[in-house]
């Protein structure tokens, strides 16, 4: 049985010292934070609860932190090797909460940070509650105001690192967008919410608070037993728990201004909403789980003491999982060291049988000849690489599941042939150079879907990011052709794997096609893979170590495009992630 943490008021030293003022609140006067006397009202600010209009970066004097982005990277066997650290940020309503949330990202200097906001997770309103809503009269500070069940399992799935859809919740029309906000793991997940401490089966308990925690474990154990819930409370989720302290005026003038001037709200509804429900709650629900924290910062976003503090033993604990950011020579050097492991592990063993090779006739060994050349014409290299395309599309289709079907000819007779056995056939290409192969899929694939992924190589730390993904709903179910012209030493690949998976497409219905891949290439994916289909035209045996095949066809596409690179970069430095 889980035993609940105790704040012993020490886990960081000093945190409980630094209010250094009778009232705690720390923020000066609290007439600068009215809003002004006799003036129209601003328009809305903020409507819903992610606004898909934000950029998902924050610009720091350091470097840009990515709040929203890709995966973290997966080790050789295809898996994460370590699970996200996450922060949970309680406190009342108004508290600072989202400042002091930017406000670590800022001082971590960690390059993938996922922001989640529990105001996201606020329940649909039937018809009878928005009409209790208009009137200031439906209590958004319960816990039945939230999706508890969502809201864990999601929680749950960016820990493991794995995609997720964010419901963005609008507060005019109490209801959630049609649109779901797609969000990848990152190193560091920070959840803030006015209950991310609590978990509303809990807090239904009406005992002693004394006699309430003491027993937390054994209530939670009976409530799981009695309901099906997973016996996982929301709290248990959180690696480091915050709660943000502030003086309930300044609570108090901050939702004034906030629900005023963003979210169109007049001061006696907010009045009276904040005495009939936002203090009872704060009182009776969020105030309690503050023995839960592991550090209490007294005047939010304004102590930057308690934040730098923070931030060590953030940083510690990320040492501790070796997902620290390295420095941009040991982050290159050990992204070398891998890979030349790995190349080197799969010396002299036999290509994976998941491989296929088109077969090398004098025809297929012409046009190789011709697009190797590096004296040959843009215009016969494009010519060429299209032909060898649609011979490697035609090849790759073969591999798609069928069943037999019986038609009859225009001549009475029965004919017994195939026909596809799936949903439908979505193609994805990793840009750039795999956006060259779309119109060989489309040209023998009628009515296709097309994805796009972008990966590229962080230069300052030498990790790989997803810049940009496009992909067709309901891919989950789909026969996935992924599609890249190239593939040395396979980490693009890879990670576009990983993508795909995570949103639910079966490893065994993906097929990676690519025009030339190196021996390294192919053993990392079908090593990390076993179950993805891998078709080329031809498998080149060495890798140098700048990571150019050898020999190799050049930057495909920066001859297909016209365009020329530093003469020391790969052919995926351009194209979609070097190592």
């Amino acid at each position: 049985m889980n035993t609940l943490p105790a704040y012993s008021g020490a886990r960081i030293s000093g945190c409980w010292a630094l209010r250094s003022d009778g009232s705690g609140s720390g923020e000066g006067s609290l007439d600068r934070l009215l809003p002004p006397v006799n003036t129209s009202l601003s328009p809305r600010k903020r409507t819903t609860s992610q606004c898909k209009s934000e950029p998902p970066l924050l610009r720091t004097s350091k470097r840009t932190i990515y709040t929203a982005g890709r995966p973290p990277w997966y080790n050789e066997h295809g898996t994460q090797s370590k699970e996200a650290f996450v922060i949970g940020l309680c406190g009342g309503s108004a508290s600072g909460k989202t400042t002091v949330a930017r406000k670590i990202i800022e001082a971590l200097d960690v390059p993938w940070v996922v922001l989640l906001s529990m105001d996201s997770f606020y329940k649909v309103l039937t018809g009878e509650q928005q009409l209790l809503a208009a009137n200031n009269d439906y209590n958004f500070d319960h816990p039945d105001a939230f999706d508890f069940i969502l809201l864990v399992h999601t929680l749950r799935k960016l820990k493991q690192g794995k995609s997720v859809k964010i419901p963005i919740y609008d507060f005019t029309t109490h209801g959630r967008q049609k649109e779901w906000k797609t969000v990848y793991g990152a190193s560091v997940i920070i959840f803030e919410g006015i209950m991310s401490f609590a978990d509303k089966e809990l807090l239904k308990v009406k005992m002693s608070l004394y006699n309430f925690f003491s027993h937390l474990s054994l209530i939670w154990s009976l409530t799981c037993l009695s309901s099906g819930a997973s016996p996982v409370p929301l709290f248990q989720l959180l690696d480091m728990k915050i709660f943000v302290d502030t003086d309930s005026d300044i609570r108090l003038v901050r939702r004034l201004r906030r629900d005023i001037t963003e979210r169109g709200r007049d001061i006696e509804g907010v009045i009276k909403q904040y005495n009939k429900f936002v203090k009872p709650a704060f009182e009776q629900y969020i105030e309690p789980t503050m023995r839960l924290a592991d550090i209490v910062v007294p005047r939010g976003g304004g102590n930057m003491v308690a934040i730098d503090l923070i931030v060590q033993h953030v940083h510690s604990q990320l040492e501790e999982r070796e997902l620290s950011v390295r420095e941009s020579s040991a982050g290159i050097c050990e992204q070398i060291c891998l890979w030349a492991a790995l190349a080197s592990a799969h010396q002299a063993q036999p290509l994976p049988q998941t491989l296929s090779v088109l077969e090398s006739t004098p025809q297929v060994r012409g046009m190789h000849t011709i697009i190797r050349n590096k004296d040959t014409s843009r215009d016969e290299f494009i010519f060429y690489s299209k032909r060898l395309m649609r011979l490697l599309i035609e090849r790759a289709l073969s591999f798609l599941p069928s069943q037999v079907h019986t038609v009859q000819t225009p001549q009475g007779e029965d004919y017994e042939g195939r026909v596809f056995h799936g949903k439908r056939i979505t193609g994805v290409s990793i840009l750039r150079a795999g956006e060259t192969m779309e119109p060989a899929l489309r040209a023998v694939c009628k009515d296709v879907r097309i994805g796009k992924i972008l990966i590229q190589t962080n230069q300052d730390t030498g990790e790989p990011e997803l810049h940009y993904l496009r992909l067709p709903k309901d891919i989950s179910e789909d026969h996935v052709i992924l599609m890249d012209c190239t593939v040395s030493t396979g980490a693009a690949a890879m990670m576009a794997i990983r993508v795909l998976l995570d949103h639910d497409v079966q490893e065994e219905k993906i097929l990676l096609v690519s025009l030339l891949m190196a021996e390294m290439g192919v053993h990392s994916v079908a090593y990390a893979f076993p179950q993805v289909q891998i078709i080329t035209t031809a498998v080149d045996k060495k890798v140098n170590h700048l990571f150019h095949i050898i020999p190799g066809i050049g930057n495909f596409g920066d001859r297909y495009f016209g365009t020329d690179a530093p003469p020391d970069w790969s052919d995926e430095d351009m194209d979609e992630l070097s190592c």
